[in-house]
């Protein structure tokens, strides 16, 4: 179960195009794994903002003398993470968390790809860490639009075996994007899985690659969550089942983290008809 806690900022920092911010939460650390989410309280007691945000955890420190700590990593879009990031060290932040399915890890030593777009690497680290302890191979592949919305290269160079980059508009690595280069690095690597987050468009890209090379993909979707905890069905997405049903179900419950091949990517948006519990379609009249 996740906890709710009044948590408090430890440190602040920028990092490229992006804020990235550790917490004080504690009991939440050591529950988390790679691909769990926390969703965070924003402008304050008084604030008529009522929706928390929902951010990726890319780092957690448990115990020591802050009690656990939690690092998050996000880009300013709106009011609420704009005054996220303006918070300082010791300002007051209600956490809840950890929240959603995690990765899940193989059992033994694979060889894994792990592809990541713009601060979607987050929680691709604390996996890569999770892999490399449990004797895997790892390759990491990491797109953005421009150099500065890359993250977490140095640390993926560290823990990958290999790292290729990638940019949109070439200001660093290879100009073009992850797809362009991931068919290389799964050929080179004889990938035996597949994890990835990152924009929609890219995580198609990346499951339908990986199925092409029938390596099995694992999806961190970054689809808008209102309230993290299943309640409001505005995550929901089209995902087929292993009895080949489709369901509409909740990227902050049953996911953020999908099987690749599961995710009805054609249809992301909409409610297919097929869907178990969609609405009848409206027979049509007239004509031959």
């Amino acid at each position: 179960m996740p906890l709710q806690v009044q948590g408090r900022v430890l440190a602040s920092r920028r990092a490229g195009a992006y804020t990235a911010m550790t917490l004080v939460a504690p009991g939440i650390p050591e529950l988390t794994r790679p691909g769990h989410f926390v969703a965070l309280q924003v402008g304050g007691p008084e604030s008529s903002m009522l929706l928390r945000r929902a951010l990726a955890v890319y780092g957690v420190s448990v115990g020591g003398s802050h009690g656990g700590t939690v690092d998050i990593v996000f880009s300013v879009h709106g009011k609420g993470t704009a005054w996220l990031a303006e918070r300082r060290a010791g300002d007051a932040v209600d956490v809840v968390g950890p929240l959603g399915r995690p990765y899940r890890l193989p059992t033994g030593p694979v060889t894994a790809t792990l592809v990541g777009g713009g601060y979607g690497s987050a929680p691709l680290l604390p996996l890569a860490t999770a892999l490399v302890a449990r004797g895997c191979r790892v390759d990491v592949v990491l797109g953005a639009g421009s150099a500065d919305r890359l993250f977490g290269v140095r640390e993926a160079e560290r823990l990958a075996m290999t790292t290729a980059v990638t940019t949109d508009d070439g200001s660093a690595g290879v100009r073009g994007r992850v797809s362009d280069v991931l068919p290389q690095v799964l050929a080179r690597s004889s990938s035996d899985v597949v994890y990835a987050c990152g924009p929609m468009a890219m995580l198609r890209a990346v499951a339908e690659q990986a199925a092409a090379h029938g390596v099995p993909s694992q999806v961190a979707v970054e689809e808008s969550m209102a309230c993290g905890i299943g309640v409001c069905m505005t995550c929901v997405l089209p995902v087929r089942g292993a009895d080949g049903q489709t369901r509409m179900v909740r990227s902050c419950v049953e996911g953020p983290v999908f099987l690749g091949d599961r995710v009805r990517w054609d249809a992301v948006g909409t409610v297919p008809p097929d869907a178990l519990g969609a609405p009848p379609l409206t027979p049509t009249t007239g004509g031959t």
